[in-house]
């Protein structure tokens, strides 16, 4: 059952700064394989196309946000049944709109790193949308980190969650519409 504070949308992505989000924030990879060698734990995978690719080449994701949805279609029934396989130790599931971030995303997001660190995965299933989960998963993450997305038609982008990185959302949030202090407290648990 969810409280109406989870699905409380936090902060919201307005039309002038989608722009900035076009681009990859890190390396594009095409092979799953090559993407794990170069990247540092705990792994947090956005998006399900990624997800299942981490996970058909045994590199299970240590925090995945899913939404059973690619490039705003459903996923097609065998990447479902792969990433419902039992692959992680836990499921969350969250509410999130369109173009924000939910309270509830928000804290499961946070709770789900802090699991990794004592080797616990978590898959968070999203009733929605998880796209601009990407942002709070950088925040989130401890430095050293790396964080992963599908950018559409090239392959997996592969951020590590460096200062710079962190410094570049941090001020995409403060210029989002919403509370981002109130992100800030659920980012920090």
């Amino acid at each position: 059952m969810t409280d109406d504070t989870d699905t409380e949308v936090v902060v919201s992505l307005q039309e002038a700064l989608r722009s900035e989000l076009k681009d990859p924030m890190g390396t594009v990879y095409t092979e799953a394989d090559a993407l794990f060698a170069a990247a540092d734990p705990p792994l947090i995978a956005v998006g399900d196309i990624v997800t299942y690719h981490l996970i058909e080449a045994d590199h299970r994701p240590d925090v995945a946000l899913i939404d059973g949805q690619t490039k705003r279609s459903a996923i097609e029934d065998h990447i479902q049944e792969a990433i419902d396989a039992g692959v992680f130790d836990r499921e969350v599931d969250v509410e999130n709109a369109a173009a924000g971030l939910s309270a509830g995303l928000l804290s499961a997001l946070a709770t789900a790193i802090d699991a990794a660190s004592d080797g616990e995965s978590t898959v968070i299933v999203v009733d929605g949308e998880e796209d601009l989960a990407t942002l709070p998963a950088i925040a989130a993450a401890p430095s050293g980190a790396s964080v992963v997305y599908g950018q559409p038609d090239e392959g997996m982008v592969l951020v590590e969650c460096d200062e710079a990185i962190k410094t570049r959302v941090t001020d995409l949030f403060e210029r989002m519409d919403g509370d981002d202090e109130r992100l800030w407290d659920l980012l920090d648990g």
